[in-house]
């Protein structure tokens, strides 16, 4: 009888967090922002109170979960610190794309911990701020949602190239 693969396990957990939060990025930026301005202001309190604050909670966590189980699955493979360093020096294909896509996640998990989310709970009123703050605070967290959505194709193409392209 074989033994339970954690291998798995973890690589199907960060999998599945990375799709949720790529999808709330990519709902976020290509279906919420864009329909926004052509919802009637009677329907906005909806969104604003009800729709975005349900998905911003999941934003965050889902990018967490999928640094974190992405850090696992590099130590378990043993190829973590290579990655972190590029495979510089090593002459390695796989370490050098995978481990671009390693520090763009880090980028973008970053930019959603400590500018999209503290900047989106001002916006939706979550924490008390002016109507000038609010403005501002919505746009800062537009823009670097947006910086996070252009991130996530080479961060994207790196994961993916990282097994593809090995002996191109």
């Amino acid at each position: 009888m074989e033994s339970f693969d954690f291998g798995l396990l973890v690589r199907f957990i960060h999998v599945i967090s990375g799709i949720m939060w790529i999808g709330l990025l990519y709902y976020f930026n290509f279906v919420q922002i864009p329909t926004m301005p052509k919802i009637p202001d009677d329907l906005k309190p909806a969104v604003g109170k009800h729709i975005a604050p349900a998905a911003l909670f999941w934003f965050p966590w889902a990018a967490a979960s999928t640094v974190l189980f992405g850090v696992i699955l590099g130590w378990q493979q043993g190829w973590l610190f290579e990655a972190f360093l590029l495979g510089w020096g090593m002459g390695s294909v796989h370490l050098t794309w995978i481990g671009i896509g390693m520090w763009l996640g880090l980028i973008m998990a970053f930019n959603v911990w400590f500018v999209i989310w503290p900047n989106q709970k001002v916006a939706l009123g979550i924490v008390d701020g002016s109507a000038e703050e609010k403005a501002k605070s919505a746009r800062t967290a537009m823009l670097f949602s947006r910086t996070n959505t252009l991130l996530s194709i080479p961060m994207l193409w790196g994961m993916l190239a990282s097994k593809h392209l090995i002996g191109m």
